[in-house]
C-alpha cells in the first residue's frame, strides 16, 4: 500500500469509517505481531500489546502527523506498551525467561527445513538476540526481520543513521560469536546441511 491509500485510509478511518479501520489493522498487523513476538518472545504478551496499540492508534487517529509514516508512529506505540509492560510486571517476566520458556511462531518462509530444524533455530536465534543490549536487539530485529532501512529505524530509534548501522554492526557480531559457541545452533546447522 502506497502512503497515499495510507493516508486515506486513516482520514477515513478517523471519520468513522470501519472498514478503513479494518483495512490499517490488516495491513499492519502481521509485521506488528512478529516485531513484538521477536522482542517478548511471548506470544500472550505480543497479542496483548498488538492489541493494546491498535486500540490507542485508532482511538487517537486525529493526532497522527501525516509527515510521518504510520508504521513508525504505531511501533513506536507498541514499544511504549512493551516497555510499560516489562517494568509493571517485570519479576515475573524474567523468571520466564530466565526458566527457560520459548515462544512459538509461524514462520512458513523456510519451505524445506522440518518444524524441528525451525524450531531449533528460532530458539537458537532467540537466544543470541537475548546476548544482545535492548537498542542492538531492536535495530537487528526491525532490519532483519521487518526489513526496515536504517533511515526508518535511525527516524524511529530517534539517532543518527551511523549510529544505528554501528549498533546493527555490533549486534551482529555478538550474534555470530554466540554462534560459534553454541553447540545448538551447530547442531541445527549439520542437520540441515546434511
Amino acid at each position: 500500500m502506497t502512503r497515499e491509500q495510507e493516508h486515506q485510509l486513516i482520514e477515513r478511518a478517523a471519520a468513522g469509517d470501519r472498514s478503513a479501520g479494518e483495512a490499517l489493522i490488516r495491513a499492519h498487523q502481521r509485521s506488528l505481531y512478529a516485531y513484538m513476538l521477536r522482542m517478548s518472545r511471548r506470544p500472550d504478551v505480543a497479542e496483548d500489546i498488538v492489541q493494546d496499540a491498535f486500540v490507542r492508534v485508532l482511538m487517537n487517529l486525529d493526532r497522527f502527523d501525516t509527515r510521518y509514516r504510520f508504521s513508525t508512529w504505531l511501533f513506536t506505540i507498541a514499544k511504549r506498551l512493551y516497555v510499560n509492560a516489562c517494568q509493571k510486571h517485570r519479576p515475573v517476566y524474567d523468571s520466564e525467561i530466565v526458566g527457560g520458556w520459548k515462544g512459538q511462531e509461524s514462520n512458513a518462509d523456510h519451505g524445506a527445513l522440518n518444524e524441528e530444524s525451525q524450531t531449533t533455530a528460532r530458539d537458537a536465534i532467540g537466544e543470541a538476540l537475548e546476548q544482545l543490549g535492548d537498542e542492538q536487539r531492536e535495530i537487528v530485529i526491525l532490519f532483519h526481520q521487518q526489513d526496515w532501512p536504517i533511515s526508518l529505524i535511525a527516524e524511529y530509534m530517534d539517532m543518527p543513521e551511523g549510529t544505528v548501522k554501528s549498533h546493527l554492526h555490533r549486534g551482529r557480531r555478538k550474534m555470530r560469536k554466540y554462534f560459534e559457541h553454541t553447540e545448538q545452533f551447530n547442531t541445527f546447522i549439520s542437520e540441515t546441511i546434511a
